[in-house]
């Protein structure tokens, strides 16, 4: 008899907005526990429930089952302000969230310095600009490596806290006046400002490691959130055009204090085509007649649910999907936006570089990528109101089955629209193989 698989991470394939928020949404229905490890409110998660849009930037969208409990994990980075205005959304829907949100003390806290650095720096590298969301994740993470962050359990001590503020704001106002010609900030009204959000977010600080390490053993299902993807990890993703902290199934570890051994199964989520934002190499972006063949932007709800931007679009890479797949070890992949494709006479699928043999490490390198394209015939029908995966047009399962085979690793569900009800389930999770 196979293990009993109760503890599941979902992680991004691509460069993020794969629609693991869906996929999250749906796996939170059986998952008594769901964590979140890593990224801050740079990250976006939109789940449609009866026609109800939601939308999430740190608290985990399993939030929206009243049997869940959700945490979020040292490895992240909060910005309390937002942070507040998702869980006052969530009241204004009369979700709670008392005694199911726990946020770990280890997490450190945006501050407006950060956020005021990141958008002066990206102004100031001109065309090398990166595409930050300007909401300072980066520069509150060079803080932390840098020994100078401050984290909610230095937020909650207000004696603590005053000094070391004191002590990192004359740091950055000196950054800010001699780097950037910047007035210097107040640091009184960042402190009270930070003490009132401290005292807001007191009741949800929590052992959120120990509150996982006992849930794991007692064999209770947890389900672990990935934000962004793969191709963003500040080490292995396409560097510098990447995001600050470990997108790949590790960074769960990493960041939730969990051990290896305590993550059963791996999920990966892709789309049925490539998608990014912001700057950096993109082989198999489309053309512009490519792309007007596609649905618009909001058609195809490729707007960013963060930033608002609209996202660059391609042709599925399975040359960078393997390459993903063994960064992160997934062990089957959730395919999303399968009915963006419906109307397309022709699809193409990346299965390759020419005369490249492994995923290049460099943009320099990617930039100069030329894909080598397989041509698939359209299925030309809607797929929107498929329910069951045999009634899918011939046509778009054996595109399934392509991918499948190029990847070597089996597609457990796809996904016909954002919508809970319109999903494929090609496998079972948190139940006995």
């Amino acid at each position: 008899m196979s293990k009993i698989k109760n503890s599941i991470a979902v992680i991004g394939m691509q460069w993020g907005d794969e629609g693991k928020g869906k996929v999250i949404d749906l796996f939170s229905e059986n998952a008594q526990h769901i964590a979140r490890a890593q990224g801050g409110n740079n990250a976006g998660h939109t789940i449609v429930v009866k026609g109800q849009e939601f939308r999430f930037h740190l608290i985990p969208s399993g939030i929206l089952y009243p049997h869940t409990r959700c945490y979020i994990g040292g490895g992240t980075v909060i910005d309390p302000s937002s942070l507040l205005t998702e869980m006052d959304t969530l009241k204004s829907h009369g979700i709670t969230y008392v005694k199911r949100l726990y946020i770990s003390l280890y997490a450190h806290i945006v501050f407006p310095y950060h956020r005021l650095i990141d958008q002066l720096l990206e102004k100031q590298k001109g065309s090398a600009a990166v595409g930050t969301t300007g909401r300072g994740i980066g520069p509150c993470y060079t803080d932390k490596i840098s020994r100078c962050g401050i984290r909610l359990a230095d937020l909650l001590n207000p004696e603590s806290f005053r000094t070391k503020l004191q002590t990192t704001l004359a740091l950055k106002n000196r950054e800010l006046e001699k780097l950037y010609g910047h007035a210097p900030l107040d640091f009184e009204s960042i402190y009270s400002e930070y003490r009132a959000y401290g005292e807001r977010l007191a009741p949800f600080a929590a052992p959120v490691e120990e509150l996982l390490y006992k849930a794991v053993s007692k064999g209770e299902r947890v389900l672990f959130e990935g934000a962004q993807g793969a191709l963003l990890d500040i080490t292995f993703g396409t560097y510098p055009f990447v995001t600050s902290s470990c997108t790949l199934s590790g960074g769960i570890c990493a960041g939730l204090g969990v051990g290896p051994s305590k993550i059963d199964q791996t999920v990966g989520v892709a789309k049925a085509y490539t998608t990014r934002v912001g700057n950096g190499p993109f082989p198999t972006e489309l053309s512009a007649e490519a792309l007007s063949l596609f649905p618009d932007h909001t058609t195809s709800r490729e707007v960013g649910t963060t930033t608002g931007r609209k996202r660059r679009i391609g042709w599925l890479d399975l040359f960078l999907l393997r390459h993903t797949i063994c960064l992160n070890g997934a062990d089957t992949l959730a395919l999303t936006k399968l009915d963006i494709l419906d109307g397309l006479d022709e699809i193409k699928i990346c299965v390759g570089y020419k005369k490249l043999s492994t995923f290049p490490a460099t943009i320099e390198d990617l930039a100069r990528a030329e894909p080598v394209y397989e041509s698939h015939p359209g299925w030309k029908r809607s797929t929107r109101d498929v329910r069951v995966y045999d009634d899918l047009p011939s046509l778009a399962k054996a595109y399934i089955r392509r991918i499948e085979e190029v990847c070597e690793v089996p597609i457990s569900l796809v996904s016909v629209g954002p919508e809970r009800e319109k999903t494929l389930w090609l496998d079972q999770f948190f139940h006995e193989r």
